[in-house]
């Protein structure tokens, strides 16, 4: 009985093996036969956007049958792993590939970058560092971002998730800087030395909550964000920043970092970048820009010179080319006019990551990541596909659109610009009627985001813009026109219609 049960379970294993062989080996006419119906796919559901809803939310009983099934035995056929994504998966996205998506700053991905992934992840590389082309592209990359951004020869940075871990990484080499020119080891004793001074983070209430995430996890603690008044056009005051810097440094206080903002993801302001780099070099405190969403325009349309001649003076910058690059998730870029001070922060260098003399310094001492994937392909294929001309191009037309947008809402009775810079407009539905009171029509904004949305033909974003609920419109899509931005406009007077007169 034993003997005959090690048989069996010898052939189980066996057969296991032979199946996980299968799937493994595949020959070069099944990666192309499967790759021609990966296309097939693509195509069929990029191309079909604009005649289904912008946003459908998954069924409770496809959500219940995800959350219900196990992981797989057995293997399946990729046919049929490929006809239940078809069925269960593309019906349901998130909706930023449509030309009515207009919610947060979600851009549509360009093609290109899209088969770009499928080729960087058949290399798979770790981009840690290393004499390999991922590494060597990754440096080409952000060699061109530096210098559009008027960077000084020498300056650098590295690919990162997005704006997010950009700012975390940007604050944390800021902090180390302030830190250590105050004398302590910020690397080794954190902010915990009895000695060490209370470390304040300077932005306005418009910067983005990463800002405050990164201060937490810094160990700085969001109680020291000196929050700086911002002007009707909500951007920084560099007079009031100035102030709260002569304050702050009468008390001990130490100061790391201004943060400021070259587009702002609620209402497109700008801070007057030149202005805030005055005052910062004056305080000797670290500069560090969100472009995260403007940077593209900033970068490339000539009605923001002013902001890019402000930019260039950055010690750190944010950039989001899976934003308004139209590159597919993700691809963040931090920018660092001195590398040196990252590599100060971070590098930390086991005996098994030793380099040969002459060979660059890893991505992986000037940044959290030691494994890190290949971003750069995406970001340099639809660069090199698209070019800064087509760029140029593809984001006049998305400010065009806005613009049209905000000239619409400015000149209806019904609706209320109440704040819109670059391709983004804040606005809010007025019924014949109104409520009298505040409260009343921010809950009927708020009712009316939520009911534009669910209703499919366009997608919107909530916010609020001085405390006023709003309904918020980011255009950040080539194949949005006029007629979609009509379409938006028709469906919030329906929408908003309906559910005044329900009250």
């Amino acid at each position: 009985m034993t003997g005959t049960a090690r048989t069996a379970g010898q052939r189980s294993r066996v057969a296991e093996s032979h199946e996980a062989e299968t799937a493994w080996s595949w020959d070069a006419a099944e990666i192309e036969r499967f790759g021609a119906e990966v296309a097939r796919v693509i195509a069929g559901y990029l191309d079909g956007l604009p005649g289904r809803p912008v946003h459908r939310s998954v069924p409770w009983q496809e959500r219940n049958a995800w959350a219900m099934e196990e992981a797989p035995r057995t293997g399946t056929p990729p046919a049929a792993i490929l006809d239940r994504f078809t069925a269960e998966i593309a019906p349901y996205p998130f909706g930023n590939g449509h030309p009515r998506f207009y919610g947060w700053v979600n851009s549509p991905p360009a093609v290109i970058g899209v088969f770009a992934e499928a080729l960087a992840a058949a290399m798979n590389p770790s981009v840690a560092g290393g004499d390999h082309a991922a590494a060597h592209l990754e440096r080409q990359v952000v060699g061109w971002f530096a210098d559009l951004a008027g960077l000084p020869p020498g300056s650098g940075g590295l690919l990162v998730s997005g704006a997010s871990m950009a700012t975390l990484t940007a604050l944390a080499v800021a902090r180390n800087r302030a830190v250590s020119a105050a004398g302590l080891d910020v690397r080794s004793s954190g902010l915990q030395a009895e000695q060490a001074p209370r470390a304040v983070i300077y932005a306005t209430v418009e910067a983005h909550g990463c800002v405050r995430k990164a201060v937490e996890l810094l160990g700085i603690g969001s109680a020291n964000i000196r929050e700086i008044e911002v002007d009707h056009d909500f951007a920084m005051r560099p007079a009031d920043l100035a102030a709260a810097l002569a304050v702050d440094r009468a008390r001990g206080y130490l100061p790391v970092a201004v943060v400021a903002s070259a587009g702002t993801v609620n209402t497109g302001a700008l801070d007057p970048l030149i202005a805030i780099s005055d005052v910062c070099a004056e305080s000797a405190v670290w500069l560090h820009v969100d472009a995260a969403y403007g940077g593209p325009a900033v970068l490339l349309i000539d009605d923001y010179r002013e902001a890019l001649d402000g930019l260039g003076r950055a010690d750190s910058i944010a950039i989001d080319p899976h934003k308004w690059l139209y590159v597919p998730v993700d691809a963040g870029l931090v920018l660092l006019r001195e590398p040196r001070h990252a590599r100060d922060a971070f590098s930390l260098v086991p005996p098994y990551l030793r380099i040969p003399d002459g060979e660059a310094p890893w991505f992986s001492e000037y940044g959290f990541e030691q494994t890190r994937p290949f971003r750069a392909l995406k970001i340099w294929m639809a660069m090199q596909h698209i070019g800064l001309d087509g760029y140029r191009e593809l984001i006049s037309h998305d400010l065009d659109l806005a613009g049209y947008l905000r000239d619409q809402i400015a000149l209806a009775p019904d609706l209320e610009l109440l704040a819109g810079e670059l391709s983004v407009a804040c606005f809010r539905y007025l019924p014949p009627g109104r409520p009298r009171d505040a409260s009343a029509l921010d809950d009927l904004n708020r009712r009316l985001v939520r009911a534009v949305q669910v209703a499919g033909r366009v997608f919107l974003a909530g916010t609020t813009v001085r405390g006023a609920a709003a309904l918020r419109a980011c255009v950040v899509n080539p194949r949005a026109r006029h007629g979609d931005i009509d379409v938006l406009l028709s469906d919030v007077r329906e929408h908003g219609a309906r559910l005044a007169s329900a009250r």
